[in-house]
């Protein structure tokens, strides 16, 4: 009998990636979101994807009735959890908003799965959860690094959420895998799932290639004075592909309490680092330039990942390079 899984805010860019793969991996999914900021549309590229559109529940999580009744209909084996709001530009904007979307919906989650005694849960965190005011330079960031002091409220959310979980661990009996992101980027390989922002993007990809496709005039580089190898700040780069695997890596070696795994590469690029990089793989000018810097922006974060290659087994594969390529192919399907 296949074991089934819940997903919560499955129609990202990120997550969307999820619902195929564990389908793919012979999984059950189940999927609820409210939709709003994400489109039913995406169901047709999981369809076209793996030739069926899973279950899917439009559901604010606060509704605690209406989730209920979702519960009631299956018998979860886990649930993987995403949603939540994620621009930093906006949670600075209206940071109630988010404390109120990204954690009072997680609690009426956690309340439904402690009635129903679901108490797997793999936790979509982020790398901004670590203290940066601690990171020393060239410093690869594992597992053990101080968490706290966080510079926006999203990211704070981030942190409250892990704090939440280690205690619901401890005391409810809760076993999570808690994924740590660092910076996830390109689309699934038959380009039917991909990140595609209607507005300004958030992220740096995809905004490289809006300007290389002339959708937009210029990028911003916020800043070039950071102490960095250019000035511009630095990043690790994962491929959506296997940060998917680091997730099914993850469920397949559950244990009990709380676990905590960096999904990173372990390289790092600068930002005018990585628009040379994507000017000299797909030949196009990207027009930048220099603007002020924002009070969110962290100099350098990346990734020490031997956790996860000791414990789960797992490694990033794509190169940088290949995940430029894929992206550019995508923009001129």
């Amino acid at each position: 009998m296949k074991k089934t899984i819940l997903i919560t805010w499955w129609t990202g860019y990120i997550w969307s990636h999820w619902v195929v793969a564990f389908e793919e991996a012979g999984y059950k999914t189940v999927i609820v979101d409210n939709l709003c900021n994400s489109s039913v549309d995406t169901l047709d590229g999981i369809e076209k994807i793996i030739w069926y559109k899973p279950d899917f529940y439009n559901v604010d999580l606060r509704d605690k009735n209406t989730l209920e009744e979702v519960f009631k209909k299956y018998d979860f084996d886990w649930v993987i959890h995403f949603a939540g709001l994620k621009a930093v530009w906006e949670s600075c904007n209206k940071p109630l908003d988010y404390f109120d979307n990204n954690i009072v919906w997680s609690l009426k989650l956690f309340e439904v799965m402690e009635d129903f005694k679901v108490k797997n849960i793999i936790f979509s965190s982020s790398a901004t959860v670590y203290d940066s005011s601690n990171f020393w330079k060239w410093e690869w960031v594992d597992e053990k690094w101080i968490t706290w002091n966080t510079t926006n409220p999203y990211w704070t959310t981030k942190f409250i959420l892990e704090q939440i979980l280690i205690d619901l661990s401890k005391f409810s009996w809760f076993n999570v895998m808690n994924l740590r992101y660092f910076n996830p980027i390109w689309a699934h390989e038959s380009w039917f799932l991909w990140e595609d922002p209607e507005w300004i993007p958030n992220n740096l990809m995809p905004f490289i290639m809006k300007v290389a496709k002339w959708d937009l005039g210029e990028l911003k580089v916020f800043w070039n004075d950071y102490d960095t190898i250019d000035g511009t700040w630095v990043r690790d780069y994962i491929d959506v592909v296997d940060l998917i695997d680091g997730h099914l890596k993850a469920y397949e070696n559950i244990s009990e309490w709380f676990n905590t795994y960096n999904l990173g590469v372990g390289k790092w690029i600068s930002v005018l680092e990585m628009i040379k990089k994507t000017e000299d793989i797909i030949w196009k000018k990207i027009n930048y330039k220099i603007e002020s810097r924002r009070k969110w922006d962290l100099a350098e974060v990346f990734c020490d990942d031997s956790k996860a290659k000791n414990i789960l087994w797992w490694k990033a594969k794509v190169s940088l390079d290949e995940s430029i390529r894929n992206s550019w192919k995508f923009y001129n399907k």
